[in-house]
């Protein structure tokens, strides 16, 4: 796991895990004697879990991350040509699941939603290597809708924000799609309000394999951000955004590697440090000129690059291209960096539930409210 852990999430040391022999769960069940909740993401380009402790009592507060796992098992592969997932890549997908399926098995949580995003929805074997996945590894995932991604995504970045923002605009620049949210900030309510959400099917993997070497050309590079600026106009024309942007209070996030490279380069860090940069604030000139940096480092130059390296190498430019459409649809003066995202918002959501459970005495030691049971409780 990486040596720091975002704000408000505080990282625990823990034990190397024995190794990863395959162990089959017969269909995940809570442990209530647990404290630990954990979170799975398989996207289109990796395979994530992340496990964690809630550290408080209070309804805002984060949690202690106890242990992650990730992997890059490019479930995407080939999806944009064939509409399918390929043989290899779910054999990619599902050994890092056993690997996920592991640590639970060794640090039973109490609670544990599963997930899966772009490529699944898009195949059309997507459904079947869910069951698959089940019969396998005891692991239920869920595909679940590019809103309610957002909405995930955008419990995860509430805590970045500040006083004085009255919109948010959060976007997550995935493997498959590039997911756009649009919110409302009310003050006082710790969870924002989702005005509206926007999924372009366009994602690092996949422009990667359809243009991916013209994005290394100036012209390949400005073909693809006026193709994502075309699809975004749109998306703007129905929420004003500009005239929201023009009035001020209006935040730009970020949460996805494009934009933690960015920043990372920005910041001249000799290795990525995430604690450094999770809410990070950036003025849009800074991140701009770290994006020319990074362009005009060419192939050679990204894969010796402390913050992108030869696994990412292919990925980062595309993503890039993405960013600055982002950015010449909605020219916000500065951009806010999140290294969280889906995962550490289903972990918050899950906390957030359990605390409301009737079967939970209130801190002042009156009866509990009763309410219905929360609907994740025994299910993955």
């Amino acid at each position: 796991m990486p040596d720091d852990a975002p704000l408000p999430f505080q990282p625990a040391p823990s034990a190397a895990p024995p190794g990863d022999a395959g162990v089959r769960l017969p269909g995940w069940q809570p442990n209530p004697a647990s404290g630990a909740f954990a979170a799975l993401d398989l996207g289109t380009n990796n395979c994530r879990l992340l496990i964690g402790t809630p550290h408080g009592a209070a309804a805002h507060a984060g949690f202690r991350v106890i242990d992650s796992f990730s992997r890059i098992v490019r479930l995407g592969e080939g999806l944009g040509a064939t509409g399918r997932l390929s043989d290899a890549a779910m054999d990619r997908a599902l050994t890092a699941l056993h690997a996920c399926a592991n640590k639970l098995a060794r640090r039973p949580v109490r609670g544990l939603q599963a997930v899966a995003t772009e490529a699944c929805r898009r195949a059309g074997n997507g459904p079947a290597f869910i069951a698959r996945v089940e019969a396998e590894t005891g692991l239920r995932l869920r595909i679940i809708s590019a809103r309610e991604e957002a909405e995930l995504a955008m419990e995860s970045c509430a805590p970045l924000l500040e006083a004085g923002d009255r919109r948010a605009l959060l976007f997550d620049i995935g493997g498959g799609s590039t997911e756009i949210a649009w919110i409302r900030i009310h003050p006082g309510r710790r969870v924002p309000e989702l005005i509206g959400t926007i999924s372009v099917p366009v994602g690092v993997v996949t422009l990667s394999e359809r243009c991916g070497p013209s994005c290394f050309t100036e012209a390949g590079f400005h073909a693809v951000v006026d193709e994502v600026a075309a699809r975004l106009r749109g998306f703007d024309a129905v929420h004003c955004i500009g005239q929201e942007i023009r009035a001020g209070g209006v935040r730009l996030m970020g949460t996805s590697g494009t934009v933690t490279t960015l920043a990372g380069v920005a910041m001249a860090l000799p290795r990525y440090r995430r604690l450094l940069v999770d809410g990070q604030v950036l003025e849009a000139c800074v991140a701009d000129q770290a994006l020319g940096d990074l362009f005009a480092l060419g192939r050679d130059g990204l894969a010796a690059h402390p913050c992108v390296g030869p696994e990412r190498v292919d990925f980062v430019l595309p993503g890039c291209a993405v960013y600055a459409a982002i950015r010449r649809v909605w020219p916000v003066p500065r951009l806010t960096v999140a290294d969280r995202g889906l995962r550490e918002g289903i972990l918050l959501r899950l906390m957030r539930l359990d605390r409301m459970r009737p079967d939970r005495m209130p801190s002042d030691g009156q009866q509990p409210r009763r309410i219905p049971r929360p609907p994740w409780q025994g299910c993955a």
